[in-house]
């Protein structure tokens, strides 16, 4: 007699190997996923540091980027500072939104732990008027580990490292 389909023993033998397979594949593409977000909000955050920084070269008036709600995670602003408060002064113009809907972890060191404010020659300065400089990590959601981070030197320089260290800032709450 000739068979034209398949046992059901046959399939359920190729359905256990497919679970198996399914097993063992879902968490490494997982994480893939997650390392690429973690790269993608890293290189938006450089990116909107480095445009606020043109600006405020462009229009010859201090810029100011900052964490939205003080946490860097939910996202971050970029606004105008005519009025001299920076983000404190809800009047300011934003120019740029982001909100990070991922929700990766972001912490900063404390010069930059809730804003970067460039002046109209596009030097980082606090708001007292020293000199800003620091690292924002982009950390792993689940351990105290920083897979990149944005390096905002003294001179305005931004910079975007790919450097896997353990971090305290990154240490789960």
């Amino acid at each position: 007699m000739y068979q034209r389909g398949m046992s059901l023993i046959q399939l359920l033998l190729a359905l256990i190997i497919m679970a198996i397979t399914v097993r063992f594949a879902s968490p490494a593409y997982s994480e893939l996923t997650e390392h690429h977000r973690r790269l993608v909000t890293a290189q938006e955050l450089a990116s909107s540091l480095r445009n606020a920084r043109t600006e405020a070269l462009l229009r010859h008036q201090y810029v100011v980027v900052y964490a939205r709600d003080e946490d860097w995670s939910t996202g971050w602003k970029t606004i105008l500072d005519l009025s001299g408060e920076g983000h404190l002064d809800k009047n300011n113009p934003i120019l740029i939104e982001t909100q990070n809907s991922e929700r990766i972890p972001i912490a900063g060191n404390t010069p930059v732990k809730h804003y970067v404010r460039f002046n109209p020659l596009g030097e980082p300065l606090l708001s007292r008027g020293a000199f800003q400089a620091g690292t924002l990590h982009i950390c792993q959601a689940k351990t105290a580990q920083s897979h990149h981070q944005v390096v905002l030197a003294k001179s305005g320089r931004i910079s975007l490292r790919s450097d896997q260290a353990a971090q305290a800032l990154c240490a789960p709450a």
